[in-house]
C-alpha cells in the first residue's frame, strides 16, 4: 500500500496546527510566569538604584499581596478546570434531562429508566460489588504485605515485585489476565493458566469469563492485583513513620506481635489507611478499562462507566448516557467531601 502525501495532507496540517497551538499556549504560560516576576524584580531594583544615587530615602517595601499573587499563579489552572471540567459537567447535567437526540426535555425519565431497567440495575449492582470488594481486599493485601516485609531482608526487591503491576496499564493487565482465564475445548491443550491448573487436578476447563456472577469477581481480581501495590507502598511508608520510641516501649511491655499490630501499628497508620481506601474507592467507581478489555461489558459484567460509554457513544442515547455520568459523579462527591474533611481535621489536629 503506497502512501499518498497529498491525500493525507489535511491530517498533517491539523497535526501541525495542534502542535503550534500547544507550543503557543504552554510556551506563553511559561513565558508569562517567568517574565512577570522578573519585571517586578527589575522595577524594584531600579527604584533602589535611583534612590541610592540621589541620596533619597529607600522606598519602603510594600507588604506583598499574597492573595493577588496566588490568584495570578492559579489562574491558568482555574481556567483549564472551568473549560475542561465545570462546563462539561453542567452540559452533561442538562443533557441528562433530555431525550436521546438532545432535542426535547424529558424531565427525570432517564433517571427513572436507570432504576427500572433490569440490565441497568445489574450494572449498578456490579458497581456496588466492585466498590465494596476492591478497596477492602486491595488494602488488606497491601497492609499484610507491608507488615510482613517491613525491615526484612531483600525488602526493596519484595516491594518492587508487588508494586510492579502498577507500572502496567489497566488494558495491558486485562490482556494478561485474559490469557490466564483463556479457555480451549475439553481434550485440547489449554493455554490458560487457570484452566491448565484445573485440568492438572482432574477437573474440566471452563469459560470463566462467561459464567455470571463468577466473571465479575474474576475481573475484580485484576483490579486488586494492580492496586495492592499502591496500598502496600503508602502503608509501608506510614509504618516506617511510626516513632521508634513507641515501638520500643511496647516491646519492653512484652506485647505480642499480634497485639503490636492491633494496638500500635493499626492506630498509628489510620490516616494512611483512610487515604488508601478513599483513593481506591474513587478509582473503582470509575473503572472502565478492565471491563471494556476483558469482556466488553457482556455476560452481566458491565459497570457504570462502561455502560455510560455504551449508551452515549454506541447506542446514541445521549440522555441516558448523561444520566449515568451524573449518577457516577454524585456517587463520587460524598467520598471526596469525606476526604477533604478528614484532611482538614488532620491539619487542625
Amino acid at each position: 500500500m503506497e502512501f499518498d502525501f497529498a491525500e493525507e495532507q489535511p491530517k498533517f496540517l491539523m497535526l501541525m496546527y495542534g502542535l503550534i497551538a500547544f507550543v503557543a499556549v504552554v510556551g506563553g504560560l511559561l513565558l508569562l510566569l517567568d517574565a512577570v516576576p522578573a519585571w517586578f524584580a527589575r522595577r524594584r531594583e531600579a527604584k533602589l538604584v535611583a534612590a541610592a544615587t540621589s541620596g533619597a530615602p529607600l522606598p519602603r517595601r510594600r507588604k506583598p499581596r499574597e492573595g493577588l499573587f496566588a490568584l495570578f499563579f492559579l489562574l491558568p489552572t482555574l481556567l483549564f478546570l472551568l473549560v475542561g471540567l465545570v462546563v462539561p459537567a453542567i452540559r452533561t447535567t442538562l443533557l441528562s434531562f433530555m431525550d436521546s437526540g438532545s432535542n426535547n426535555w424529558v424531565g427525570l425519565r432517564n433517571y427513572g429508566w436507570m432504576f427500572s431497567d433490569g440490565a441497568i440495575v445489574q450494572v449498578l449492582t456490579n458497581t456496588l460489588i466492585w466498590v465494596l470488594l476492591v478497596p477492602l481486599v486491595a488494602t488488606t493485601f497491601g497492609l499484610i504485605y507491608a507488615v510482613m516485609v517491613d525491615r526484612a531482608r531483600l525488602e526493596a526487591l519484595a516491594k518492587s515485585l508487588i508494586f510492579l503491576p502498577m507500572a502496567i496499564s489497566f488494558v495491558g493487565a486485562s490482556i494478561i489476565w485474559k490469557f490466564v482465564y483463556a479457555y480451549r475445548g475439553d481434550g485440547e491443550k489449554q493455554i490458560g493458566l487457570l484452566n491448565q491448573m484445573v485440568v492438572s487436578l482432574g477437573g474440566e476447563p471452563k469459560q470463566w469469563l462467561l459464567e455470571s456472577p463468577l466473571n465479575t469477581f474474576l475481573l475484580i481480581v485484576i483490579m486488586v492485583w494492580i492496586q495492592a501495590g499502591f496500598a502496600m507502598v503508602v502503608l509501608s511508608a506510614a509504618i516506617k513513620a511510626i516513632p521508634a520510641d513507641i515501638v520500643e516501649a511496647a516491646r519492653l511491655d512484652g506485647v505480642s506481635p499480634w497485639q503490636m499490630f492491633w494496638q500500635i501499628t493499626l492506630p498509628s497508620i489510620r490516616p494512611a489507611l483512610i487515604v488508601v481506601v478513599v483513593t481506591l474507592s474513587i478509582a473503582t467507581l470509575k473503572v472502565f478499562d478492565i471491563v471494556r478489555t476483558a469482556t466488553n461489558g457482556n455476560y452481566d459484567t458491565s459497570v457504570i462507566a462502561n455502560e455510560m460509554y455504551n449508551q452515549a457513544f454506541r447506542y446514541g442515547q445521549n440522555g441516558q448516557g448523561s444520566a449515568l455520568a451524573v449518577f457516577l459523579f454524585v456517587l463520587v462527591i460524598p467520598i471526596v467531601i469525606y476526604q477533604i474533611r478528614n484532611l482538614r481535621q488532620q491539619r487542625e489536629g
